[in-house]
């Protein structure tokens, strides 16, 4: 298969894990199909309802909006769905509710969050099907800062990844980052060559219309999206500010260093070009997410009004300070989480000493 090394294949865990990840990907798509389920009432006196998902379609996939009452109140609850079938004994969901105003973070994954090596074949299939996943360093207190900062936002996950993916993507999600509505390609792959051309092949036509999608359902909330320097997520994103004004409120790319063939996209130009329709006050391109610290304590400034808003504003220094910076020199990784950890706590509890207006 190309991966870096015989024997690795023929380690057991290894070998579990790819056949783990390969089973979705060749198990036989069911058309036509629906799920019934059972969705706890949001109000305490009612009692659980059910409702009917899909049928599916040609893909396997349903989309669908269902209405299931309950009290304006409900933004910020988590219920548990479950299956009410035979066929599906076993089967949960979980859905957050969120109010239609507020933040809201949309995330790119592979190489902003995830080790991916989007731009090397070899380095897709190994990272995707036989290795241990890997956060991205330092990723995952920056997102505990920005769940803190804006008040448990909305968060989305947007991949180019192929939904056969999804039991693997939703683990490490759930293991490393705030949880969130993952959405992936609606396509299924027979071969390893469809699998390829699926992280790479129309990833801006496809991000673009899943955000668009995230838009529609939520318009009136701010957002902040986060991607990287791999593909065409600054394009993307420059595009979806001028089409929705008011909408985008900040726009952070992670400049990729860790992948190969990336000189031309890491270049200075290709960043001001993308964003020339973009105010530099939105946009930066970082190597390390303490780089956007300024940022998000000014964006937290404006998401916390009274006391705490002027306070967060007060610690925001530089904000039109050059945008595309060269990242720092490697650090050890360890040491440099725990020091970000160690200014995110500090902070907080200089936030949470000052009473809310």
């Amino acid at each position: 298969m190309g991966l870096n090394s015989s024997s690795s294949a023929e380690d057991p865990e290894v070998k579990k894990r790819m056949e783990e990840r390969l089973k979705p990907l060749v198990m036989t798509v069911a058309p036509a199909r629906t799920v019934d389920i059972l969705i706890p009432s949001l109000d305490t006196d009612g009692g659980p309802q059910r409702q009917i998902l899909g049928p599916s379609g040609t893909d396997g996939l349903s989309s669908q909006t269902l209405v299931v009452g309950g009290n304006d109140d409900a933004a910020g609850k988590t219920i548990t769905s479950t299956g009410d079938s035979e066929q599906f004994p076993n089967l949960q969901c979980q859905t957050r509710f969120v109010g239609p105003t507020g933040w809201a973070i949309i995330s790119d994954i592979d190489d902003t969050i995830k080790v991916t090596q989007t731009t090397s074949p070899t380095g897709i299939l190994q990272s995707t099907l036989a290795d241990v996943p890997k956060s991205i360093p330092e990723m995952e207190v920056f997102y505990k800062v920005l769940a803190e900062s804006f008040n448990s936002p909305a968060w989305f996950y947007v991949s180019a990844a192929p939904y056969n993916l999804y039991p693997f993507l939703h683990e490490f999600l759930n293991q490393h980052y705030p949880p969130g509505t993952l959405l992936l390609r609606d396509a299924r792959w027979a071969h390893l060559g469809g699998l390829l051309q699926s992280f790479t092949a129309g990833v801006q036509d496809y991000k673009t219309g899943q955000i668009e999608k995230i838009q529609s359902w939520l318009p009136k909330r701010q957002v902040i999206c986060i991607g990287n320097s791999t593909q065409s997520d600054p394009e993307t994103y420059a595009q979806l500010y001028a089409k929705y004004p008011g909408w985008v409120k900040a726009i952070y790319i992670r400049k990729v260093t860790d992948a190969p063939h990336m000189e031309e996209k890491n270049k200075n130009q290709r960043f001001v070009e993308a964003f020339k329709d973009v105010p530099d006050h939105v946009w930066r391109v970082f190597g390390r997410p303490e780089e956007l610290s300024d940022h998000v304590k000014h964006l937290a400034g404006l998401a916390h009004p009274g006391l705490i808003g002027n306070l967060l504003a007060r610690w925001c220094q530089g904000e039109h300070g050059t945008k595309a910076t060269p990242p720092k020199p490697p650090q050890n990784t360890k040491n440099a989480e725990a020091e970000m950890q160690q200014v995110l706590n500090a902070a907080l509890s200089e936030v949470k000493a000052i009473p809310r207006v």
